[in-house]
């Protein structure tokens, strides 16, 4: 039986709804080869976000615990190595609620002391981006350049490491799998043309539009990667 999680436990969220499904698969309440509840219904019964189910059934996917049938719904392999999740990474949705908090905070600051060379250097990382996407490669760390360059704007270099600190989440086993189902050609073009909106608004010199702008782009980013939740 699926009981709600408590508040008290000091391990990441997606941790403690993963050791718990694996414990019941474990016990048998889910045999090898059945099919889990859809990821809605293990949300209610836990008490938690449908994304932190997704990011524990990730976790267990990695674990080699649970097998993802696109389309079908998510099946039991075993209970898997107890250990096998421990090495993963923080959240990715809370990386990127952070960097929500954080990026965007920045951005009247960067407008502020925006320079033609720091743009220029904003304008390079967005073209290396584009170049990449035409190329039909990835363009994850074209994308960290663009992030950092706009934190250098800012001037801060505390605020440019701690941007790049977040941002290397994004290199982490759960961020990874999880891109590996939200990172579509349409939402990579989607992303671009976000990228394009935020440089515009630095090279206006609108503080509260870049501010925005950096916001809705990461929030968006945040839904892709929420909004692409396994099936069942």
């Amino acid at each position: 039986m699926i009981e709600q999680l408590k508040g008290a436990d000091s391990r990441r969220l997606y941790h403690q709804i993963a050791d718990q499904l694996r414990e019941l698969i474990r016990q048998g309440s889910y045999s090898v080869g059945s099919r889990l509840p859809p990821e809605r219904e293990l949300a209610i019964q836990l008490g938690v976000s449908r994304p932190s189910v997704r990011e524990a059934l990730i976790a267990l996917e990695i674990a080699g615990c649970v097998e993802v049938r696109m389309g079908a719904g998510i099946y039991v392999r075993g209970s898997g190595d107890a250990e096998a999740t421990t090495g993963l990474g923080e959240s990715p949705l809370e990386l990127m609620q952070a960097r929500v908090v954080l990026e965007g905070g920045l951005m009247p600051q960067a407008c502020a002391r925006a320079t033609p060379a720091g743009l220029g250097a904003v304008r390079e990382a967005l073209d290396a981006m584009r170049e990449a996407m035409l190329a039909g490669r990835p363009a994850l760390d074209q994308d960290r350049r663009f992030h950092l360059a706009i934190a250098a704007l800012a001037g801060n270099t505390v605020l440019e490491r701690m941007v790049g600190e977040l941002f290397n989440g994004r290199y982490s086993p759960m961020s990874l799998q999880l891109s590996a189902l939200a990172d579509t050609h349409q939402n990579w073009g989607d992303a671009l043309h976000e990228h394009e909106r935020i440089l515009s608004t630095l090279e206006a010199q609108d503080p509260l539009a870049a501010q925005a702008a950096m916001r809705v782009h990461l929030f968006n980013a945040q839904e892709r990667w929420a909004g692409n939740r396994l099936k069942g």
